[in-house]
């Protein structure tokens, strides 16, 4: 039985245990494990040729690929979203295709309110003074260089409301934050649920933690900076893509609102010239795409993969997106 990793290196597995992966059987064959640190697209067909099963994280697998491969068993997405695998195709092939669930929430949420702390306190600016050492020259024993606010007794807007949405949700409330949740871009109506117009003019904060789906792909745009609050920050945890990298970039550069951050961009790695890594642009945090990434949260991951990989022997099959 021939398992294959095409983006290993995206578990930096150093820190992790592996060992119950390494021994998983398979119909009562041991696997043979094909890892690769990373797969550019030129060499995936040759890559995942003889392979019963394929780990990708965000390595695509389209159609063309799967049809000609017809020894694949099963595909496992090291991650929540799908998108890099044709769904379709795989159903047809009779290729089993399962991805990994809430195994991040925590360490996504965490990350969340890092984002919203630092922007909202300052941590950046004020580091950087004491570095500098405006700190050294002050007059007094502090320095308040830069407008700190407080959470408590604000509004939180949240866009996608999954686990990690739902997760948000309950930590803002114990800041002592009011919560919006935008209706669901589905067009479901659920109670409870605020207009996005509504949410945009409301909120000090936005969260998003959406997927990025032909619906939320293009979601925020100069329209919607236009209607939020000068003094409202944007949070981006969901996928690039959702928020428009430029409209952005101006919005902050014309102080149309007053903060920004993301884990995400529309293409990663970014190029060097990326609109949102112009270091003149204020009040922006760029993290590279590492919310999901705590050692807790990757493990949770892995041992998800061996729960997947222990049920193709019960034919229960755990996490299956294509059923």
């Amino acid at each position: 039985m021939k398992a294959c990793i095409l983006d290993y290196q995206s578990l930096c597995p150093e820190d992790l245990n592996l060992q119950n992966l390494w021994d998983c059987t398979l119909d009562g064959q041991t696997v043979e494990w094909n890892l690769h640190d990373s797969t550019p697209a030129t060499l995936t067909a040759e890559r995942i040729k003889q392979q019963d099963i394929i780990l990708t994280n965000k390595v695509v697998l389209d159609a063309a690929l799967l049809e000609a491969n017809p020894a694949i068993r099963c595909i496992i997405i090291l991650a929540t979203g799908t998108n890099n695998v044709d769904l379709v195709a795989a159903k047809r092939l009779g290729i089993t295709v399962c991805n990994i669930v809430a195994y991040s929430t925590e360490s996504v949420v965490q990350q969340t309110f890092a984002m919203m702390l630092a922007l909202k306190s300052q941590l950046l600016p004020f580091n950087q003074a004491v570095k500098q050492g405006d700190w050294c020259k002050s007059h007094f024993f502090g320095l308040l260089d830069y407008q700190i606010n407080e959470v408590a007794n604000t509004t939180l807007g949240i866009i996608g409301f999954g686990s990690i949405g739902k997760r948000v949700k309950v930590v803002a409330e114990a800041f002592g934050m009011k919560v919006l949740v935008a209706e669901s871009l589905s067009g479901a109506v659920i109670e409870g649920r605020v207009p996005l117009a509504q949410l945009y003019a409301e909120a000090d904060v936005i969260s998003i933690h959406s997927p990025l789906t032909p619906e939320s792909k293009n979601l925020v745009t100069a329209q919607a900076f236009a209607s939020m609050k000068p003094s409202a920050i944007l949070l981006n945890l969901g996928r690039g893509g959702i928020v428009n990298e430029e409209d952005l970039a101006a919005a902050l550069m014309s102080q149309q609102i007053a903060g920004a951050a993301t884990d995400v961009l529309t293409q990663e790695p970014p190029k060097p010239e990326h609109i949102l890594l112009d270091v003149t642009i204020p009040n922006l945090l760029v993290m590279p795409h590492t919310a999901w990434a705590s050692r807790q949260a990757r493990q949770q991951l892995v041992n998800q993969v061996v729960d997947i990989l222990q049920s193709l022997n019960t034919k229960a099959i755990k996490n299956c997106v294509n059923k």
